[in-house]
């Protein structure tokens, strides 16, 4: 809004003044010096906040509908008028004072009736105003409601008391179920607002639920009796003003809101824990739900711990604002959606955080890329022992079914050749060779994968192996039940890398295999009694076994003091 039209519609509502007070004071029926104070002063922070608001928001409709009730509301003093047309323009005027008021209740903050409920009550009130109170207006002198000593109605035809009492009961009956449907709205929609939402509409909710009970309570009361009548008109007036001082109370937080970003500046300088920035930006936007998303690559975001991050939806009550450093992305902050209409206190928040947001993203860019190294180290484990697996299979139920089948061929073609001894000895020699070829054959698959594991599980996997060790092995503490096949499948393979180095290395007389579930964790030891002085740096297998366990996000250590024996024990995330 152009500095040229705020003077001219400031200057339109300050002669709308002067005209409302000179009318009043010309006025056979003189009002109060309080009462003529009163509604000036109620017209004026109208349009003065109206002004504000479409100054400072020009693409929100709520200024536009402040300054319409503020110019309307001069209307009120032609009631005042001793000539009939102004008179019943000003009684007229009150009820489409109100629609423009009811309006502006419903569509703050944003300034437009979203929903299909909103709308109807809007535009029920504005029928009352436009159609229904005239056509009421056409049979009643308006002398019984207002005063004997009043002009006369200019668009009564012909009073018909039935017909005016008939319709005047439903007009005030319309005009209550409107209050009332207003009413419910606000407290539904208090309900359903989150703490910063609540923030931004407590003033004004408070205001205009208060006055429209006591207009509600004052239509009510009217037509049966004067009681009160002054008070009540007193009493809605002062609460009519605290709408307006509301509204600007609203964009006097905005701008003590800087030193929310004053405060957040310090806290940056002294913010180090982990969360800690997140924390520091959700009090200075007094949104606790407040989230980080850092920029990873494209479209991808990711929060502090590098796991990827939605961006939110439209109409879901969240919205994500950019932040950018030196025309580069770094973050978005998503939040409540009620934010967005304080835009100054989050460009503020965001210029102030830029920094420490930018460094924050190279941190959780540094944890992104580590959480999909872990993943794609821990997929390359699972590809290897699925095909650990597949080869396993292919062996059983391939090479050696065959080697078996010609086996039991030679056996058969020996007893064919019993008489022939040379030819029986050659028979013998090769099915004795067939023999240890599928013996060794056999050792091949259960070292590639053993197939008991696969189909038994870690503890008889693990008593196969001690069976078929080189030197006492007391295995126990064994889990009874099923673990993850990954899990399985490193702790098997820990234990078979570390007895044939005790079998190898250790020249030691016995070992021990202990194995159970703790802390959500699989613990794995093998110790030994031999000479120790191991070195997991020096041999490809214990580094490899590390790996194993490494990518499952576990840990491995190696505990071999010379002449004291050697203690391999992990630790794999179950």
């Amino acid at each position: 809004m152009s500095v040229r039209a705020v003077v001219a519609v400031w200057s339109l509502a300050l002669l709308a003044a002067a005209g409302s007070v000179a009318l009043i004071l010309a006025s056979e029926r003189p009002w109060s010096a309080s009462t003529i104070a009163l509604e000036v002063l109620v017209g004026l922070a109208f349009v003065a906040s109206g002004l504000v608001a479409r100054v400072r928001r020009p693409e929100n409709r709520t200024g536009l509908l402040m300054i319409l009730v503020g110019l309307s509301w001069f209307s009120v003093a032609l009631q005042a008028s001793d000539a009939s047309l102004p008179y019943t323009v000003g009684y007229a005027g009150g009820s489409l004072i109100a629609a423009i008021l009811i309006h502006l209740v419903l569509a703050f903050p944003s300034g437009r009736l979203v929903r299909r409920g909103e709308r109807r009550v809007a535009v029920s009130m504005y029928a009352v105003a436009l159609v229904l109170q005239p056509v009421w207006m056409l049979f009643d002198d308006l002398h019984g409601l207002k005063c004997d000593g009043c002009p006369r109605n200019a668009l009564l035809i012909e009073h018909v008391a039935p017909l005016a009492v008939g319709l005047g009961v439903v007009t005030l009956s319309v005009v209550l179920a409107i209050l009332v449907a207003v009413l419910v709205i606000l407290i539904r929609r208090w309900r359903a607002a989150s703490p910063p939402a609540r923030r931004v509409l407590a003033p004004v909710y408070l205001a205009s639920g208060v006055t429209v009970g006591v207009v509600a309570i004052q239509t009510a009361l009217d037509p049966f009796t004067k009681l009160g009548v002054g008070v009540f008109e007193w009493i809605s007036v002062l609460a009519l003003l605290t709408v307006p001082l509301a509204f600007l109370a609203g964009l006097l937080r905005i701008r003590l809101a800087r030193s929310a970003v004053a405060t957040l500046v310090v806290e940056l300088g002294e913010t180090a824990e982990p969360g800690g920035l997140r924390e520091a930006l959700a009090r200075a936007l007094g949104d606790p739900s407040l989230e980080l998303a850092y920029w990873l690559r494209d479209d991808t975001f990711v929060d502090a711990d590098g796991h990827a991050v939605s961006l939110p939806v439209e109409d879901s009550g969240r919205v994500a604002t950019a932040v950018e450093r030196s025309g580069h992305r770094v973050a978005a902050l998503i939040h409540d959606e009620s934010l967005s209409d304080q835009p100054e206190l989050v460009a503020g928040v965001v210029a102030a955080a830029g920094l420490a947001l930018e460094n924050e993203r190279l941190q959780a860019q540094l944890r992104a890329r580590l959480e999909e190294l872990r993943s794609s180290r821990a997929r390359l484990v699972e590809a290897s022992d699925a095909e650990r697996r597949r080869l396993e299979r292919n062996l059983h139920d391939g090479a050696q079914q065959r080697l078996v089948a010609l086996s039991m061929t030679l056996g058969l073609a020996q007893r064919s050749f019993a008489d022939d001894k040379a030819i029986c000895e050659l028979l013998e020699q090769m099915r004795s060779e067939l023999l240890g070829a599928l013996a060794e054959l056999r050792e091949l698959a259960r070292g590639i994968h053993p197939a008991v594991l696969t189909e038994r599980g870690l503890g008889p996997a693990l008593d196969a192996l001690a069976g078929r060790a080189h030197l006492p092995v007391d295995v126990g503490d064994l889990p009874g039940e099923r673990l993850p096949a990954g899990v399985e499948a490193a702790a098997y393979y820990l234990v078979a890398e570390a007895l044939a180095n005790v079998a190898k290395y250790a020249q030691a007389s016995a070992a021990s295999v202990r194995v159970c579930v703790k802390d959500s964790h699989l613990l794995v030891e093998v110790a030994d009694d031999g000479v120790g002085g191991a070195d997991a740096s020096r041999g490809s297998g214990i580094r490899g076994l590390a790996d194993r366990v490494e990518a499952l996000d576990g840990r491995l250590d190696v505990d071999s003091p010379p002449g004291a024996g050697t203690r391999v024990s992990a630790a794999i995330p179950l």
